[in-house]
């Protein structure tokens, strides 16, 4: 289905329910003292389907980017307190907007995540027994390429997603940005993933994240390598398509594998061609 084509059903969905039907699904789901935090840019085909899977919340939080799509109109009719806040990196963006939620305990997840039905229910039956100080670990199933990917070190992809925000707090980081707790406990059941709505998806990812990847490396000191620009993608094929067990996904954990290494590669790629640019610059 064309993305722009399932965003507008999807709004035209949100926005279809009568203040009476929200009334009395509101009115069936016992209420937790729990804020679900989300930042968002352009998010209109997956920001519904992640409010909805967390009835129980009593506030919803969304900093958004300033989106140029229908993202802010689809979570307002959500029920969503909706924040408009320029890009800081995933961490500071996250860590702002953990500090708009009402609650001490934060939901926080990405816009492409659902809870699914069975994690809902497990959150609403043990968050009376919650340990203040931990951060709880949901095990992540992604979908890509027309199936749930089950190998190729995609599944359990154990994600940080609830903690209490006076015992905790989000580090700094521009790229694989994480919760600081004290120490973490894990749920039973999956959050659910929408990692990339096509491959073309995948591959601007895949450009984005290397480019942040390569600048990590570069402000760690770290040095290109002809040795790991050519056997550190060859080695992440082999790790996650055989050791990993990608294969058993099928044409889907192949393309996987080609899509990890050949991100590293850029990677790798990327902080040569940095390194190349400050030469010129000194010289």
């Amino acid at each position: 289905m064309n993305k722009n084509l399932s965003a507008q059903k999807m709004v035209s969905s949100c926005e279809s329910f009568d203040k009476t039907l929200i009334q009395r699904e509101s009115e069936r789901v016992t209420k937790l003292p729990i804020s679900l935090v989300i930042i968002t840019l352009n998010e209109e085909a997956h920001i519904e389907r992640c409010i909805r899977s967390a009835p129980f919340v009593d506030d919803v939080v969304v900093v958004d980017s300033f989106s140029t799509d229908r993202t802010v109109d689809i979570a307002k009719a959500c029920g969503a307190r909706v924040f408009q806040e320029k890009w800081r990196g995933f961490g500071l963006q996250k860590a702002f907007a953990t500090e708009q939620a009402k609650n001490p305990w934060v939901l926080s997840l990405d816009a492409d995540e659902a809870l699914s039905p069975e994690l809902a229910a497990e959150l609403i039956t043990k968050f009376r027994s919650l340990d203040e100080e931990a951060g709880y670990l949901f095990p992540r199933r992604s979908y890509h390429l027309g199936r749930w990917i089950d190998h190729g070190g995609w599944y359990p992809d154990y994600q940080l997603r609830l903690f209490n925000k006076s015992k905790s707090q989000w580090n700094s980081a521009d790229l694989h940005e994480k919760v600081e707790v004290s120490k973490k406990l894990k749920m039973e059941k999956d959050l659910h993933h929408w990692v990339f709505d096509s491959l073309s998806d995948q591959v601007i990812t895949n450009d984005r994240y290397s480019t942040l990847g390569a600048q990590q490396l570069a402000a760690k000191g770290a040095k290109f390598s002809y040795l790991k620009l050519i056997f550190k993608p060859w080695g992440k094929f082999i790790e996650t398509y055989f050791f990993k067990a990608g294969f058993r996904d099928g044409l889907a954990g192949f393309i996987i594998s080609v899509g990890a290494a050949y991100s590293l590669f850029l990677k790798f790629a990327k902080l040569w061609e940095m390194e190349r640019v400050q030469k010129k610059q000194v010289s």
